[in-house]
C-alpha cells in the first residue's frame, strides 16, 4: 500500500480536524445541564410572581364584568366604566382623592424637598437626629397615626376654633402627607448626597446671592428627584385607606373610603373598574418617574436607589 502523499496527508488531516471541530461544536452548542437547584428557583419564583399579581389579574378582568355583583360573572363589557362619569357617588369620591392627591403632593414635595436639601448639604449631628425622626414618621403604623390625628384635627377645628381644620380636604391632605413628606426627604437627599457640591461654590464664589444659587444650581440638580417624590406621594395619597377613614368627613369621602364602604352591600362591578383605572393611573406615575431619572442620566441601580430613598 503505497503511503499518503504530502497532499493527500493535508486533504486528511484537514478533514479530520473539521470533523472534530464540527463535534466540539455540536457538543458546545447543547450548553451545560442545568442542576435541579436551577429548575426549582426558576419555578418557586414563577410560582411568587403568579401569587402576587394573580389577583390583580382578577380584579382587572372583572372590571369588564356587566354583571349586578363582581364575583358573578355575567358577560363581558364596558358598562362598569360609565359608572364614573353617570354615579355621583363614584365621581365625587374619586374626585376628592385625586384633589387630595395632588395637594397632600404638592405640600410634600415642598417641605420634603427643603429637609432633603438641608441634610444633604448642611450635614451635622442634627441631620442623623431628623433622620431618626423621619424614620419614626416611616415605621409608625397608620392606625396609630390616624388615631392620633382625629383628636388632634377636632381640637383644632372646634376647641380652639381654627375652622380651616374643620374641611375635609385639609384634613385628609394633613393626614396624607404625613408620611409622604418623609419619602420626599429621603428621596430628594438621597440624589443631592451623591453629586459634588463643587457647583453651588462656584456660584458662591462668583458672588451669587443664596436664592440666585439654590434656583439656578441647587434645584436643578435636586430636580428628578423632586419630580419623583411628587409623583410617588400622588400616588402614595391614592390608596391612603386607614388616616382617610379616620379623618374624613361627610361630603368628602374619598375612593378608598367608599370601597370599604361599599363592602356591606356587596362589591359592584365599577368598583372594579374604577380600581382599575386608579391602578393605571399609578403604574403611569411609577413609569414617568422612571423615565425622568433615566433622562436625567441615572442608572437602573441609581433609579431605585433614589425612589427608595437610598
Amino acid at each position: 500500500m503505497r503511503p499518503p502523499t504530502g497532499s493527500t496527508a493535508t486533504q486528511t488531516l484537514a478533514a479530520q480536524r473539521a470533523r472534530t471541530s464540527g463535534s466540539g461544536v455540536r457538543r458546545r452548542s447543547r450548553g451545560p445541564r442545568r442542576s435541579w437547584t436551577d429548575v426549582g428557583f426558576t419555578v418557586w419564583g414563577i410560582a411568587v410572581f403568579v401569587f402576587l399579581f394573580a389577583p390583580i389579574i382578577v380584579i382587572i378582568v372583572s372590571s369588564f364584568n356587566v354583571g349586578r355583583l363582581l364575583v358573578a360573572w355575567q358577560q363581558f363589557g364596558f358598562d362598569s366604566f360609565l359608572a364614573l362619569v353617570e354615579k355621583p357617588a363614584i365621581r365625587d369620591a374619586v374626585w376628592v382623592s385625586v384633589q387630595t392627591g395632588f395637594i397632600a403632593a404638592v405640600l410634600a414635595t415642598l417641605l420634603g424637598t427643603l429637609a432633603g436639601i438641608a441634610m444633604a448639604r448642611h450635614p451635622g449631628k442634627w441631620a442623623y437626629w431628623f433622620l431618626g425622626l423621619l424614620l419614626l414618621v416611616s415605621v409608625t403604623p397608620e392606625i396609630v397615626d390616624a388615631v392620633a390625628l382625629l383628636p388632634w384635627l377636632v381640637l383644632l377645628g372646634q376647641d380652639l376654633g381654627l375652622g380651616i381644620f374643620n374641611d375635609g380636604i385639609v384634613r385628609l391632605v394633613v393626614g396624607h402627607s404625613l408620611f409622604s413628606i418623609a419619602v420626599v426627604s429621603y428621596i430628594v437627599r438621597a440624589r443631592l448626597i451623591g453629586l459634588d457640591a463643587q457647583l453651588e461654590e462656584a456660584s458662591s464664589d462668583l458672588y451669587a446671592r443664596p436664592l440666585t444659587t439654590f434656583r439656578r444650581v441647587t434645584l436643578p440638580l435636586a430636580m428628578p428627584a423632586v419630580l419623583a417624590g411628587f409623583l410617588l406621594s400622588f400616588t402614595l395619597s391614592l390608596d391612603n385607606t386607614v388616616i382617610a377613614a379616620f379623618v374624613q368627613v361627610s361630603g368628602t369621602t374619598p375612593w378608598p373610603v367608599y370601597v370599604l364602604s361599599a363592602l356591606r352591600s356587596g362589591l359592584r362591578p365599577e368598583i372594579a373598574s374604577v380600581s382599575t383605572v386608579m391602578l393605571v393611573l399609578t403604574l403611569a406615575a411609577l413609569a414617568l418617574v422612571a423615565v425622568v431619572l433615566r433622562r436625567s442620566g441615572d442608572s437602573a441601580t441609581q433609579i431605585a436607589r433614589t425612589m427608595t430613598g437610598n
